[in-house]
C-alpha cells in the first residue's frame, strides 16, 4: 500500500525561460518561485500528504510542473511523451521517482503526446484534453492502459488552452468546475459549475472537503468556503506566469487498492 504521497519537483533557477504558448509573455522571478514552491509543498504536506520529491533538474526550465511527466492511475504509472520536445528530457527523473515508489511503470511511444496536465480523473473516468500537447495517438495509448486498471477515457477537445486542467477540474463532490466553458468541449462532463476568475478553475482535491487553490482566485476561494469545501490558497503567481496551475506542481499517489 502506498499513499497518499505528493511528488513534487524544486523549480529550476532557469524556470523564468520556460515555454509560453497562450497568454502574454512576462518576466517570472525564479527567487520567488522557489519561495512559492516551497510554501505549496508545505501546504500540501499539511494537508495530509507525504512529499516525496523528484530529483531537480536545474537544466530543464519547465520542470517544476511535474504533472505533466505521467499519469498515474492505481499503481499504474503511465509515463508522458510531452507535446514539447524541449520537455521530454523531464521524464527520466519522473520515472525514477515513479519506480521508487514501487509503482509498475508503463510509457507512451511515438507517434503518441500526452501531457499529464491533459489528464482529469473522477473516480474510473479519465477525461483526457485532445489539443497542442496531446494527440489522437497519446490518448488511444492512454485508453489501453487505463483499461487495465478498469479505468475508462473520454477524450474533450481544447480550444485555445494549454491543458484540459487549464480549463476544468472537479470538486470533491464530483462537480465540475470552470470560469470559461468555450475553451473545452464540455458535452462530455455531467455537470458544470461556473466561476468568475480563470484561476478558480483549477482545484486540487487533498480528501474529503479540503482543496488546494490559488491565492489569485480569492472570489472563487470565498464561494467555495461558503458553499461549504475547507478551502487552502496558495501563492503561485510566478508559476501562472507561465501558465501554470496549482494541478502542475504535483502529482497525487493514492492507495493502490483505491
Amino acid at each position: 500500500m502506498i499513499g497518499p504521497v505528493a511528488l513534487v519537483r524544486r523549480p529550476s533557477s532557469r524556470m523564468a525561460e520556460g515555454i509560453t504558448t497562450h497568454i502574454e509573455r512576462v518576466a517570472a522571478d525564479g527567487a520567488r518561485a522557489a519561495r512559492q514552491h516551497e510554501a505549496y509543498v508545505a501546504a500540501v504536506a499539511a494537508a495530509g500528504w507525504t512529499i516525496h520529491e523528484v530529483a531537480p533538474a536545474d537544466d530543464l526550465p519547465d520542470s517544476a510542473f511535474v504533472e505533466d511527466t505521467m499519469v498515474v492511475l492505481a499503481d499504474l504509472a503511465v509515463l508522458a511523451r510531452p507535446g514539447a520536445v524541449e520537455r521530454r528530457a523531464e521524464v527520466a527523473g519522473a520515472e525514477e521517482a515513479a519506480r521508487a515508489l514501487g509503482l509498475e511503470v508503463a510509457r507512451l511511444e511515438e507517434p503518441g503526446t500526452l501531457d499529464g496536465g491533459d489528464v482529469l480523473q473522477v473516480g474510473r473516468t479519465v477525461y483526457v484534453g485532445r489539443g497542442g500537447r496531446t494527440n489522437a495517438n497519446g490518448i488511444r495509448q492512454l485508453r489501453r492502459h487505463a483499461a487495465t486498471r478498469g479505468r475508462t477515457v473520454v477524450p474533450a477537445t481544447l480550444h485555445g488552452v494549454l491543458h484540459l486542467k487549464s480549463a476544468v477540474t472537479t470538486l470533491p463532490d464530483g462537480t465540475f468546475i470552470a470560469s470559461d466553458p468555450s475553451r473545452f468541449d464540455a458535452t462530455p462532463f455531467p455537470t458544470m459549475r461556473r466561476v468568475h476568475e480563470e484561476a478558480g478553475s483549477h482545484v486540487i482535491l487533498m480528501g474529503g472537503g479540503t482543496i488546494i487553490m490559488a491565492a489569485s482566485a480569492p472570489r472563487t476561494a470565498a464561494m467555495l468556503d461558503d458553499l461549504g469545501f475547507e478551502v487552502i490558497t496558495v501563492d503561485i503567481g510566478e508559476f501562472e506566469k507561465r501558465e501554470g496551475c496549482v494541478t502542475c506542481l504535483s502529482v497525487l499517489v493514492t492507495d493502490r487498492d483505491a
